[in-house]
């Protein structure tokens, strides 16, 4: 089981295209500067702690502009 779950995560990002390139990007900030804003994480991989933070609504994303806010 997924967690955060998919239909979740689709809550709060319109597409699983996005949903993916998102969380891709953030996981690639932490793989660098080694900096999760969640405090204790379920999960032990980057991508995961990413998808994470789209469901508590930490990292963001705006359609109109394209761009990621933290």
């Amino acid at each position: 089981m997924l967690n955060p779950s998919i239909d979740s995560l689709l809550t709060k990002i319109d597409s699983k295209y996005t949903l993916v390139t998102v969380a891709a990007k953030r996981a690639r900030e932490m793989q660098l500067a080694n900096n999760c804003v969640i405090e204790q994480p379920v999960s032990h991989k980057c991508v995961g702690k990413a998808l994470e933070e789209i469901d508590v609504e930490v990292l963001k994303y705006v359609p109109s502009e394209g761009k990621i806010i933290d």
